[in-house]
């Protein structure tokens, strides 16, 4: 018997864990993540200077990284547990996105013309995704390790969502360093971060995630 229809047949009358269980495992893994990002992000790269919270810039990517990671993480606990509907979060993880692009798209056309390209673009738009992914790796591993425990029967998606989760957690901890002002350079480039530790998850899930 293939492994794929043996785990089929396990989890049809499985029923979904009970959800306490996935939070249980989640939540440390996504605060060990978190605490390690931010280490990171102020101890090596610099932390931005501490007058700059007086201000909306890192409270707008610590929102939007905060509310796509709660998103993600009802996603993450969902795809978790067999026989569990996953509309609701999926749903929200999309409309979360879709509000940041939105708010983005209209704070740029209110720039003048001349200042669009300079907004969206800063002057780490290279680096930014890249960034994100590099310290959402800590929160991957420990958000795959969680699911691991628990019973996903759809590995990729689960290992998409779990990067996902990982990837706002390692948002968070950069946006303690990085200095862009404008929402349209958060909406474009930490959301690309975001999306690459989302693929990364995909990529891994079948490999840690089977049963």
């Amino acid at each position: 018997m293939r492994t794929d229809t043996l785990i089929e047949i396990l989890a049809r009358d499985a029923g979904p864990a009970t959800r306490a269980l996935a939070a249980r495992r989640l939540a440390p893994a996504a605060l060990v993540g978190f605490l390690a990002s931010a280490a990171v992000a102020v101890a090596i790269l610099g932390a931005i200077p501490a007058t700059m919270f007086a201000s909306h810039i890192p409270w707008t990517k610590i929102v939007y990284a905060g509310a796509l990671a709660l998103a993600a993480a009802w996603l993450t606990a969902r795809l978790s547990r067999p026989a569990a509907s996953v509309d609701g979060p999926r749903r929200v993880t999309l409309a979360v996105t879709v509000a940041m692009a939105a708010i983005g798209a209209a704070s740029l056309w209110a720039e003048p013309a001349e200042s669009r390209l300079p907004a969206l673009l800063g002057s780490s738009w290279k680096t930014c995704p890249w960034s994100v992914l590099a310290l959402s790796l800590p929160a991957l591993v420990a958000t795959l390790w969680a699911a691991r425990g628990l019973a996903p029967t759809r590995p990729r998606a689960a290992g998409f969502a779990a990067g996902l989760l990982a990837g706002a957690i390692g948002a968070i901890g950069y946006s303690l360093h990085c200095p862009e002002a404008a929402i349209a350079f958060v909406a474009i480039w930490y959301t690309a971060g975001i999306v690459l530790a989302g693929a990364l998850g995909a990529a891994l899930g079948p490999l840690v995630l089977r049963w």
